[in-house]
């Protein structure tokens, strides 16, 4: 049996529903990456890291995967965890909608169906990629905004690491959530959640 719920960071403490991450719930804040060159402190001063104005996501492509995916926006749900994309679309991701766009300064959120009750879903193979990987984010205002990976890692649901996927920073960041690990049928739940840690790079001229 396969998992009907995609990943979705939730407030510590809180209770996740099925298929969400145990993690801090996202703030219209900026955050960290796991890669030392990106690491910031809140009281860092402003970074000359690349950055773009504000605008929502239309489409994520990640050609190594097969990627390619309309967006969905989403929102904290009444049980404080961010509400996952519908389970009966394959292929759509979500992103924090009320949170940091994918370009913006800061850590913006895009979670993703690993798999539904009868099939593999738009993040499946999301734990294929490596270090140096590049994907794109098409963007409202006709923007595309690039993103190098800096790392992909799993973590169990009970022992997230919030500060290092959510810490402060002033550079422009994304983390890829989706589930990992063992699929517990007691729980209706995986065990582990996969991320991927991402940075904005500079447009080509």
């Amino acid at each position: 049996m396969l998992a009907q719920d995609a990943t979705a960071p939730a407030k510590p403490g809180a209770p996740s529903a099925a298929g969400h991450a145990r993690a801090a719930a996202p703030e219209p804040a900026p955050s960290s990456s796991p890669d030392a060159s990106h690491q910031a402190s809140p009281s860092a001063a402003p970074s000359s890291s690349p950055a773009m104005p504000r605008s929502a996501p239309t489409r994520l492509k990640i050609p190594k995967i097969g990627v390619d995916a309309p967006f969905t926006g989403l929102k904290i749900g009444p049980s404080g965890a961010l509400d996952p994309p519908p389970a009966d679309d394959t292929n759509l991701v979500g992103w924090h909608a009320s949170g940091i766009s994918p370009g913006e300064r800061g850590t913006a959120l895009i979670a993703g169906h690993l798999d539904t009750a009868t099939s593999p879903a738009v993040f499946a193979r999301l734990r294929e990629l490596t270090r140096g990987d590049r994907f794109e984010v098409r963007r409202a205002d006709g923007t595309t905004a690039a993103f190098l990976v800096d790392a992909v890692e799993s973590f169990q649901k009970d022992d997230f690491p919030d500060k290092r996927v959510y810490g402060d920073t002033p550079d422009a960041l994304v983390r890829l959530i989706t589930c990992a690990g063992a699929y517990d049928r007691k729980a209706k739940d995986y065990t582990e959640n996969l991320v991927v840690f991402a940075h904005l790079v500079p447009a080509a001229r």
